[in-house]
């Protein structure tokens, strides 16, 4: 199949390498020259465009599969709208009015449209609840998505983590605040739409993808500690460190957004993950720390 992978960044590098190792014809799209040496680095097409820039998109070769993974850059709320709204409208449009349109977009969005749940279960029956701007354009990117004039499955991924985005630290040194942490290396990140692709499965629903194993953050930075032989780390609520003046409202509320995401759906559809839970994942970055 041919596939386009617009934004191909963090995980669409290793999704590309996965299915053009599968035997794809596989484009990668960057706006940067440092992006798209990377996409070449992994033995992609790559070709330079914006999903902003609907004359840029007119070079990006005509796909099958067309899987949207452009990052607004950790900007705010108007820079995710920009990208993530009017950006997925624009690539869409430029796709579906072609002569051979695409028969599928994954459009990969976040566990983050769910809010905050106490810690409780959620999964893809439960009422979205974005409780920043930022969130609230997530939510809005995806009903563009589903509202695409071909099959459109929606991702949302969980904390990504991997080689890069390890982030030890932050765990080993705290102070680490309570409340679940949802984790999906990238490698499953990429596996599991590559997986939904080539198995054609998922069209037109939304799939968490996340690993098998929510874990207390708390439960988490001791079991780092302990893997890495460091003490483990002080530890605070959220309301501790918010009363202390350490966390603006807005952070607060970003941490305050406690659930347990369940992969019930993705499992279903068959994924079966290389890293099911934090322990598998982190393992080479724990053994780093010994050498």
């Amino acid at each position: 199949m041919r596939v386009a992978i617009l934004g191909c960044g963090y995980v669409g590098l290793a999704l590309g390498a996965r299915l053009a190792e599968a035997g794809h014809d596989v484009t990668g799209v960057r706006r940067s020259e440092e992006g798209l040496a990377r996409v070449a680095d992994a033995g992609l097409r790559a070709v330079e465009a914006d999903v902003t820039d609907r004359a840029s998109l007119a070079a990006v070769p005509d796909a099958d599969w067309l899987v949207f993974a452009a990052s607004s850059g950790g900007r705010g709320a108007e820079a995710a709208r920009a990208v993530y709204v009017d950006g997925l409208a624009t690539a869409v449009d430029s796709f579906a009015s072609r002569a051979d349109p695409p028969d599928r977009l994954v459009y990969t969005s976040s566990t983050g449209v769910y809010g905050d749940h106490g810690g409780d279960w959620v999964d893809e029956s439960t009422p979205v609840d974005p409780t920043t701007p930022k969130t609230e354009v997530l939510v809005e990117a995806e009903e563009r998505a589903r509202a695409a004039p071909f099959d459109a499955t929606v991702a949302r991924f969980a904390g990504l983590y991997g080689p890069g985005r390890y982030r030890l630290e932050r765990y080993l040194e705290g102070p680490v605040t309570d409340g679940y942490l949802n984790m999906v290396h990238r490698a499953d990140a990429a596996g599991a739409v590559a997986h939904l692709l080539e198995e054609d499965r998922a069209r037109g629903e939304t799939v968490l993808v996340v690993d098998d194993e929510p874990v207390s953050k708390w439960t988490f930075a001791d079991w780092l500690a302990d893997e890495c032989g460091r003490e483990q780390p002080p530890k605070q609520t959220v309301a501790e460190r918010l009363a202390a003046g350490d966390l603006s409202d807005a952070a607060a509320r970003r941490l305050r957004t406690s659930k347990r995401c369940a992969n019930d759906r993705l499992r279903g559809h068959g994924y079966e993950l290389q890293y099911p839970t934090f322990r598998e994942g982190y393992r080479a970055a724990v053994e780093e720390t010994r050498e």
